[in-house]
């Protein structure tokens, strides 16, 4: 073979290569899902009604009342509320990291095994805990969410993490006839088995006869003892992480 010949042979397979990672870059590689937001949160519920519509029938003698906003207020805000899982309540993770080969990209983790309750009296929420099944957290990679089990948040030794209200949340009557309103989330958090006090910005609506909450809040690994997992295809992590959350609940 000539010099020409390996030339070309070169050339060809590095047009083979830039045209393999174009194809991975813009159509084959899953990126994870967008932050959470209101807007997006509202969109599931949405689609969750229309599909339950469809396919079930109201049970005898079951009325509601919308308002022009969409929401259910014949009992009003106050009362206990429970996380549905039936619409997609999930708590979850972003952090930004750099994979060999690939470059900057952002790992996306969420579980949809969440359980709680929240308590509205008077217009504030008084007391909720919601815990989340770290061991169902589901990312775009699987290897990085088996690394986990043992790396990071070592869900094999902390399965759960918890959020516990410590003081009570104002939640304007507004909410009542489908304004979004922004509250802050004072409370206990505990994740790989550390217990810190944070204070979580969040949104939350009625629509429906559904409480949304949405929120996140950057949190420092250090400050939760973790360690940044190991793995040869990842050659950088940023020192923190999201923690986001979008939660559905329903009256009992």
């Amino acid at each position: 073979m000539n010099l020409k010949m390996i030339g070309g042979a070169i050339a060809g397979f590095a047009v083979l290569a830039v045209g393999a990672f174009v194809l991975w870059f813009f159509v084959l590689r899953e990126d994870g899902p967008e932050a959470v937001s209101t807007d997006s949160a509202l969109e599931s519920l949405d689609k969750a009604t229309a599909t339950a519509a469809a396919g079930t029938t109201p049970a005898s003698g079951a009325t509601t009342a919308p308002t022009a906003g969409g929401s259910t207020t014949s009992t009003g805000i106050n009362g206990t509320w429970n996380v549905d899982t039936s619409v997609e309540t999930f708590v979850g993770y972003r952090v930004k990291e750099e994979l060999a080969g690939i470059g900057g990209t952002e790992a996306v983790g969420r579980t949809a095994k969440v359980t709680g309750t929240v308590t509205i009296a008077g217009n504030k929420a008084t007391a909720g805990t919601i815990t989340a099944d770290m061991t169902a957290l589901k990312s775009q990679e699987s290897l990085r969410d088996g690394q986990l089990r043992n790396q990071g948040i070592e869900y094999s030794k902390f399965p759960t993490s918890e959020f516990k209200l410590t003081g009570a949340v104002d939640v304007p009557a507004t909410v009542e006839s489908g304004t979004t309103a922004k509250v802050t989330l004072k409370g206990d958090l505990t994740l790989h088995g550390v217990t810190k006090s944070v204070e979580v910005p969040a949104e939350v609506t009625l629509k429906n006869g559904t409480l949304v909450v949405v929120g996140q809040i950057t949190l420092q690994f250090a400050d939760y003892e973790i360690n940044k997992p190991n793995s040869p295809k990842v050659v950088g992590m940023e020192d923190k992480g999201v923690m986001e959350l979008q939660l559905f609940l329903k009256k009992s």
